[in-house]
């Protein structure tokens, strides 16, 4: 799947949940610059990162892919 639609998923489930961008890269255990950069499409995240969101964000890693 292409970056930008992984970010795109991602930006929506967070603003859905109510974090930050701020309070949502703390949660999850990276820097607001590499969460920004996977919400724009311009990395890739990783599994682990899917996962850890996931957990954040109280959904199935699928329904990120």
């Amino acid at each position: 799947m292409e970056s930008a639609n992984y970010g795109k998923k991602i930006r929506s489930y967070r603003k859905l949940k109510g974090f930050t961008q701020q309070e949502f890269a703390k949660q999850i255990g990276m820097s607001v610059s590499v969460l920004g950069d996977i919400e724009r499409g311009t990395r890739m995240p990783t599994d682990t990162m899917l996962d850890q969101m996931a957990k954040v964000l109280n959904i199935s890693k699928f329904q990120l892919l």
